[in-house]
């Protein structure tokens, strides 16, 4: 075991603050899915021991092994690729709560499957996913996920074994005496960047740095969100921007796995909100491929900052949860391809209907693919009285 029980139990702690917090109101009787992979059994457990003492209803589900994976999107007919199982969407329907604890062992056994067989079981999957945003938006379910260590993607990240369980460590602070007292402090402190960003009205926003140059309309009703307790690790501050205010390039120079495929030097140039070009130094036919899959693929979902004062993120780790929250000498941006998160919206979600979705310009799609820029960068926001103010610079916010 590479976390010592310590670790783990700090571990399980984190988790229940980050679930707790994304969603506030548990009681006894709610039931929460731990959805896990097997090396992450020891977390699972001491997630489950928490659960019960608080008279929760927690359920074990474990991640398919790449085998099981593998073979089913090779073999599989398109009808079995668009199974639910009868009382799928029962269950998600009478959920409270979701923990997923990654633990994959291995990230590159997709890599031969035609992507168009993939992207069928995630659209066949869209109504389930569509029941968890409602329940949330009402709040009545909440989330969050983290990373156990595992050698595949070690190896990949090109790093030991332990040196990569001590990234994880050190990026959750599981070296702290308490770990939940360092992300409440970070909540408080990224509680006053979001004041301050969301101050800024519907603005549009300009990314530039060596490599790129992009304008992001940020929209109407929108709000900026992050440090909400979902994901373990998260430093992140992001919004679902109005996708048709979208022009420019963006570059993304820290590399992805995605579906077993590995893309780097990704660049994606948009014009009136599409992407018109997508070139990339490796798995440039994938990353056409994904950005195509379905209407809003080729469409950005999520703009993003990390503010390298927060992450002590400092190396690729292959896995987007980590990559995502770079942070490092410059801290990063990411944008997603695809769907975007309603919950940028800021007013009662559950009214938002589909069309007024469509009309605010929020993005929907199959695919949410996060792109990461980790170069030097300064990012300004042009305000609606044409004010141009720069809210991030050297790897961190001013606003």
């Amino acid at each position: 075991m590479i976390f010592t029980n310590g670790r783990i139990e700090k571990y399980a702690d984190s988790l229940l603050w980050g679930l707790t917090t994304a969603r506030p109101g548990f009681k006894k009787g709610d039931v929460v899915l731990i959805r896990a992979g097997l090396a992450a059994m020891p977390l699972a457990e001491a997630l489950q021991a928490r659960m019960l003492d608080r008279g929760w209803n927690p359920v074990l589900r474990t991640d398919p092994t790449p085998v099981w994976e593998r073979s089913f999107f090779q073999r599989s007919g398109k009808g079995q690729r668009a199974f639910l199982p009868p009382g799928e969407e029962a269950f998600y329907s009478g959920l409270h709560g979701l923990v997923a604890l990654r633990a994959p062992e291995s990230i590159t056994h997709l890599r031969d499957v035609d992507p168009k067989r993939i992207s069928e079981t995630a659209m066949a999957r869209k109504p389930v996913r569509e029941i968890m945003n409602r329940r949330e938006e009402k709040g009545l379910f909440g989330w969050t996920l983290c990373l156990y260590p595992t050698r595949e993607p070690a190896a990949t990240a090109k790093m030991s074994f332990s040196e990569y369980a001590r990234q994880i460590e050190k990026a959750c602070f599981l070296d702290e005496i308490d770990p939940v007292r360092r992300w409440k402090e970070i909540h408080r402190e990224v509680a006053e960047i979001k004041k301050g960003l969301n101050g800024l009205g519907a603005c549009t926003v300009r990314l530039e740095s060596r490599s790129m140059d992009l304008s992001v309309r940020v929209g109407e009703r929108r709000r900026w969100l992050g440090i909400s307790g979902r994901n373990i690790p998260s430093f992140e501050v992001f919004t679902s921007p109005d996708w048709r205010g979208a022009r420019g390039v963006y570059y993304a120079d820290l590399p992805s796995y995605r579906s077993g495929n590995y893309i780097s030097g990704l660049r994606v140039e948009f014009k009136d909100g599409r992407a018109v070009k997508v070139t990339a130094g490796q798995g440039e036919e994938f990353a056409r491929r994904m950005t195509s899959m379905d209407a809003g693929a080729g469409r950005i979902g999520e703009l993003s900052l990390t503010d390298r004062r927060f992450s002590r993120i400092d190396r690729f780790m292959a896995e987007t949860l980590f990559d995502e929250n770079f942070g490092g000498r410059h801290g990063n941006s990411h944008i997603a391809m695809g769907s975007s998160y309603t919950d940028a919206f800021d007013g009662d979600q559950t009214k938002l209907t589909k069309a007024r979705r469509e009309g605010l310009g929020f993005n929907d799609s199959c695919l949410h693919w996060d792109i990461i820029n980790t170069e030097d960068k300064r990012v300004t926001a042009r305000l609606a009285g044409g004010r141009t103010v720069t809210v991030y610079e050297d790897g961190k916010f001013v606003v």
